[in-house]
């Protein structure tokens, strides 16, 4: 059974250069880096050779411009011929991206939850005091993962 990779592979080779664009889509964010990756992209392989990347704004497009030559040396065996920046649509973040999940609140510990109860137990009303206890217990769980205070 042949793998559908090198059909695909196959099939992109006919619309020449444009089939590099996999090589460079795979080594951007590591040759620019994380800050540059949020806000540039690539978005086409033109006849050319040429790279033409969407960046954020004019401002990073303007920047980005400046720094070409050092962005095509980081790519390496993928740098493209010339590179080119403009302004337009970037693609969305993917929803599970390192920086997402590192945002995620830890789930409360059952001892979390226990002291949680404890500190609410004086709120007359039921609804509030679960409320407020399930946001006591998140606070909690976050201030014995919260690493920033070391």
């Amino acid at each position: 059974m042949e793998r559908v990779g090198g059909a695909v592979a196959r099939e992109l080779g006919r619309f020449g250069p444009a089939a590099g664009m996999a090589p460079v889509v795979d080594a951007w964010p590591l040759a620019v880096g994380p800050e540059i990756a949020r806000n540039a992209w690539p978005a086409r392989l033109a006849r050319d050779g040429t790279l033409h990347v969407h960046t954020q704004d004019s401002i990073w497009a303007f920047e980005l411009t400046s720094r070409a030559e050092e962005i095509r040396a980081r790519l390496g065996e993928a740098a493209p011929r010339r590179m080119s920046f403009a302004a337009g649509p970037l693609p969305e973040p993917p929803l599970d991206s390192p920086e997402q999940v590192r945002e995620r609140p830890p789930e409360p510990t059952p001892e979390h939850v226990a002291k949680a109860e404890s500190l609410t137990r004086v709120i007359r009303d039921e609804e509030l005091r679960k409320v407020v206890a399930k946001a006591a217990a998140a606070s909690l769980s976050r201030d014995d993962n919260d690493r920033s205070f070391c």
